[in-house]
């Protein structure tokens, strides 16, 4: 018996595990795979490891000076070596002994649902376990890569996600189905690897993102010799002794040695027992704000599972909420449970930060100008600047392109959304973060001075275009 079980040990588990741990809980940590999950060994991690070595490399050749000390390619196993050191060669003991260290039991096998508080956990010998909970059970299994109903697509074996980051070699050519942020990054990715690379997208690139985002991104990965089709559709994809063969709606024609599919996701949620408790296998589990499900005083979806945010950063801020919460529940405390409280995951609506890893890099949090049309903003003002003006981005690289936008709720007077594209403007996301969270006054931020020559002079700039208030 224990107080909270865990279905999933990847970063979200183990943050919801974490937290109830340290409020004064018994947990069970139940995995079949690897304890750290798709961030730590397919996702996150590998992912801008594969990214990082071209994005230096081509950072250095925009400054002279360095540019000239800079003339060979890039080595491409020494990436793939450098990726493997972030997996651990995909070997989990160091998580597992944190997991331990914590206080957290672990349970290796596969976890189902078999009654209320109630899992059955299969181990990788046949034997069974059930664990009971005494007060909740958290569901943060994650999520797949989704296959859409392709002629032959899944008889051909595509990649997917977990492939392109654990690689090990990479292929002379291929093609990338989706138009998303695994799509661009991993074609900026394999494009510097000397990859040729083919990507087809239904529509633009990024296209939940602000509609310069995607256009910039488009150009980017030509400029790198990636072929990029746009609103084409994929018809039919077939498998032979060569590679793959990619057929579109125009009827061209593309071969290649791999295909990778990268068009959105998918709930691990088919095989963990949603029937024993009345919910549909396969289907994303809907939550309140506190991460618990409706109709349920026990049962939690944490991270990917929930479909809130599709991002690690935000399932692990989920999971601390969580975490937090069932223990409070559990102890009998207080819950703080209003907009903005300990136990509740209010950005997730409107205020969500994330960076596409595309050189240019994409950074961006809270609304778009056309979500918060959408979201009834009915008297919104778009600010746009471009960073390239800014003294600090003239030093950091020459030529520095890149693209600034503010959106404003006239009626409050403050930031609903902010959008970077160019060189490393992920480090510029923090503030605008503080900003929009914060609910700031424009009038405020004028006394938030940004330090010169540095990019974050794209705070002045930005003010500056909106207007200064008058005293």
């Amino acid at each position: 018996m224990y107080d909270l079980i865990v279905l999933g040990a990847g970063a979200v588990g183990e943050n919801v595990a974490d937290r109830a741990v340290q409020g004064g809980l018994t947990v069970a940590l139940v995995e079949h795979e690897l304890v750290g999950g798709e961030c730590s060994y397919w996702a996150c991690m590998p992912s801008k490891a594969l990214l990082r070595s071209g994005a230096v490399l081509r950072a250095v050749q925009h400054v002279p000076g360095a540019a000239e000390a800079v003339t060979g390619k890039l080595d491409v196993q020494a990436v793939l070596a450098r990726r493997n050191s972030f997996t651990h060669d995909w070997n989990d003991d160091s998580q597992a002994e944190w997991v331990a260290s914590a206080g957290i039991t672990l349970v290796r096998g596969f976890g189902l649902l078999t009654g209320t508080k109630e899992v059955t956990v299969t181990a990788s010998d046949g034997s069974e376990t059930v664990l009971t909970a005494q007060h909740a059970v958290a569901i943060a299994t994650g999520s797949d890569a989704f296959i859409p109903d392709i002629d032959g697509l899944r008889a051909a074996k595509p990649w997917t996600s977990r492939d392109a980051t654990s690689a090990r070699q990479t292929p002379d050519s291929l093609v990338i189905i989706g138009g998303g942020v695994v799509a661009t990054e991993m074609a900026t990715a394999y494009a510097g690897f000397d990859t040729t690379v083919t990507l087809i997208s239904r529509g633009g690139l990024l296209s939940g993102m602000e509609p310069f985002a995607g256009e910039m991104v488009t150009k980017a990965l030509r400029d790198l010799g990636a072929t990029v089709l746009l609103n084409t559709e994929t018809k039919r994809v077939q498998r032979n002794e060569n590679g793959v063969v990619v057929e579109t709606g125009d009827g061209s024609v593309i071969t290649a040695s791999e295909v990778l599919v990268a068009t959105g996701r998918t709930p691990r949620t088919q095989d963990i027992g949603l029937e024993t408790v009345g919910l549909t296998p396969g289907k994303w589990l809907e939550t309140d704000d506190t991460l618990l499900v409706p109709g349920f005083d026990w049962l939690y979806a944490v991270g990917d599972v929930n479909h809130r945010a599709l991002l690690t950063h935000q399932g692990k801020y989920q999971a601390r909420a969580a975490g937090d919460v069932i223990a409070a529940r559990a102890k009998g405390k207080p819950v703080s449970a209003d907009p903005w409280g300990t136990h509740v995951a209010t950005a997730d609506h409107e205020s969500v930060p994330q960076v596409t890893f595309t050189d240019p890099e994409v950074a961006s949090v809270g609304l778009t100008a056309d979500a918060a049309a959408k979201a009834g903003y009915n008297n919104i003002r778009v600010v746009d600047y471009e960073i390239g003006n800014v003294a600090g981005a003239s030093v950091h690289a020459d030529g520095y392109e890149g693209k600034a936008r503010m959106v404003v709720d006239e009626d409050r007077s403050v930031i609903l959304g902010v959008t970077f594209v160019g060189p490393d403007v992920s480090e510029l996301l923090q503030a605008a973060t503080f900003a929009v969270v914060g609910q700031v006054p424009i009038a405020r931020l004028w006394h938030a001075v940004p330090a010169y020559p540095t990019m974050n002079e794209i705070w002045l700039r930005l003010l500056e275009t909106y207007g200064r208030p008058r005293g």
